[in-house]
């Protein structure tokens, strides 16, 4: 089975079931080792969901780390635009923290179980190529993941490492964007509303809607293209160039500022247009369509796999940072189409560029502390007049109560 690998989720998960959009699926009848533990479960993005049974089964992996490890396994036996025409995988890896899992964080990850019955180190690490290629078509897009550590080959150049802000998702900090090196000069904290993670699951870069006005218009500010279909920037239509010229030469390149782990530092990783312009059909002998691979989003930046597939990123868990260097694979016609640069100063930016709620909500805030005075009048009230016991202490309705469900509607998309 082929295996889409999700530095967004946690739970491990492949079909279960025949479905008309794969090809291949797990018959856990045919497995004297799978066990099921019959407990629903459902998993949501924002395109597509699946619900299947959670079980465990016995896996090895032939390369690397030898011996039988028992880990938990969901089969798919319904889904909706999840499996969709012409996909070549058959099911998630979740890669990330257990806190993401469900139906609940007591189901131990695929890699949480690897590192503790393998006693591997709590690092692993991801190059996705197919920089330049066609989204659909010719062309075959590799890769290498690396359970346990990281493999020198695979990158060139320093690591640079951003420390991890919060251990579910790989939430990190980014500081600054530019676009033709020039600074978009927002906000640090809008670059971070309501978190900036990375996520190989996403196909391209995310960013919050009023950065993304912002990168846009820089860009077609830059660019050597006077006139553009507003279609394009939003996705509902492709560009298309004569085969023999390369669009790329009219756009401007993308950096993103990330936080050192030294604070008072910070590192840019670049995107070439190669990049964020992607070639994705082409019309017969002539054209070759582009589609713009940078999208908005309603609550994240996600550096996703436009961004990626120029780096070697790695995942260290145990010193709870997240790396990038310079991928070797990351070339378009023998020329890099990424660059990491540093260190730069962080003294232009703000001391933390994490959104909280005292930056967006200090009217809530107050109003908070007012209903907490009055309540306490109100209580003290009916503790003198003994008339009945004090209700007040209950702060909360069920309605306030973030529970799995609603957690996993709120947070888990694609």
């Amino acid at each position: 089975l082929n295996i889409l690998v999700d530095t967004g989720s946690s739970n491990f998960a492949v079909a279960g079931v025949p479905d008309p959009d794969v090809t291949s699926y797990f018959n856990t009848k045919l497995s004297s080792t799978y066990k099921s533990q019959g407990i629903d479960v459902t998993v949501k993005y924002s395109q597509g969901s699946w619900t299947g049974v959670l079980g465990t089964d016995v896996i090895t992996i032939p390369k690397g780390i030898y011996g039988s490890y028992t880990i938990n396994i969901a089969t798919i036996l319904e889904s909706e635009n999840f499996f969709l025409p012409g996909v070549k995988w058959h099911g998630i890896l979740g890669l990330a923290y257990d806190a993401l899992a469900k139906p609940s964080s007591s189901v131990e990850t695929f890699f949480d179980s690897l590192v503790r019955q393998a006693k591997i180190p709590n690092i692993f690490s991801l190059q996705m190529c197919g920089a330049g290629l066609p989204v659909s078509g010719s062309g075959t897009n590799g890769g290498s993941l690396v359970l346990g550590g990281i493999e020198p080959s695979l990158y060139k150049g320093d690591i640079w490492y951003t420390p991890i802000k919060e251990e579910w998702y790989y939430q990190v900090e980014i500081l600054k964007l530019e676009v033709g090196g020039q600074n978009l000069e927002l906000d640090c904290r809008e670059y971070n509303a309501d978190k900036a993670i990375v996520d190989s699951g996403t196909t391209l870069l995310r960013l919050p809607q009023k950065v993304f006005s912002a990168v846009v218009q820089a860009i077609a500010r830059t660019s050597l293209i006077q006139e553009f279909s507003s279609g394009f920037w939003t996705g509902s239509q492709l560009a298309c160039w004569d085969k023999t010229e390369r669009p790329w030469s009219l756009f401007p390149k993308l950096s993103i500022y990330l936080r050192d782990e030294n604070s008072s530092r910070s590192f840019r990783i670049s995107i070439l247009p190669q990049l964020y312009i992607q070639p994705i059909l082409g019309i017969g002998e002539n054209l070759q369509c582009y589609r713009f691979g940078i999208s908005s989003s309603t609550n994240a930046l996600v550096i996703g796999a436009t961004v990626m597939e120029g780096f070697y990123v790695i995942f260290d868990r145990a010193q709870r940072r997240v790396g990038f260097a310079v991928s070797p694979c990351a070339e378009v016609d023998g020329s890099p189409v990424s660059e990491i640069e540093g260190p730069f100063t962080t003294a232009d930016v703000a001391s933390n560029c994490v959104s909280s709620v005292s930056f967006h909500e200090p009217v809530l805030w107050i109003a908070s502390y007012a209903l907490m005075s009055l309540c306490g009048i109100i209580l003290l009230v009916l503790i003198i007049l003994l008339l009945i016991p004090p209700r007040c202490q209950h702060r909360y309705t069920d309605n306030d109560v973030v529970n799995d469900e609603s957690s996993l509607v709120r947070h888990r998309w694609k």
